[in-house]
């Protein structure tokens, strides 16, 4: 499958099966994060890979967006790493975070796994209940498993605008 084939195939999966996901294809998931590009490599990641029963109850007292996946990656940055760019001060740990997040996204789709990309959630609640310390920031959950039978993607999944829309050559 081509590059443009596992992006177009990829959607927001909002039902899961039960079964787990396999260490060996979760490692493979965090890999790609691993290697993804991130601000002066400064790589301020920091992933807090959910599988247990107890952290996934943790998890939804967090948000009411986890679909059944039994597995999900608090994607998170350390603002002690982060670059901040020296004009205005721009703090880039979101940036790198959606980076990182996007590279174990595509890495999931490609093993067979689906996912979807959720930012509702108590931020406050994440840092209670995982015990992040004061320079940990959630920035945003990737929930990850095997698709339910028959989940399609939301209609909203094709609705594209036009590249002329979206694209300005200067």
């Amino acid at each position: 499958m081509s590059f443009y084939e596992l992006a177009e195939a990829r959607f927001s999966a909002r039902q899961y099966k039960s079964t787990p996901v396999e260490k060996e294809k979760l490692e493979k998931i965090l890999q790609a994060g691993r290697v993804a590009p991130t601000a002066k490599n400064n790589q301020p990641q920091v992933i807090y890979a959910v599988t247990s029963e107890e952290g996934l109850q943790k998890l939804d007292k967090c948000t009411p967006c986890r679909f059944g996946a039994p597995c999900a990656l608090i994607v998170c940055y350390d603002t002690e790493k982060s670059w901040k760019r020296p004009h205005d001060g721009k703090e880039h740990g979101d940036i790198d975070a959606a980076i990182v997040q996007t590279h174990m996204m595509l890495q999931a789709e490609e093993l067979g796994l689906g996912t979807v990309w959720v930012c509702f959630f108590d931020p406050a609640a994440v840092v209670k209940e995982f015990e992040l310390p004061a320079n940990i920031v959630p920035s945003s959950m990737l929930m990850v498993g095997y698709k339910a039978d028959g989940v399609q993607p939301n209609p909203r999944h094709f609705e594209r605008a036009p590249l002329e829309e979206t694209v300005r050559f200067v």
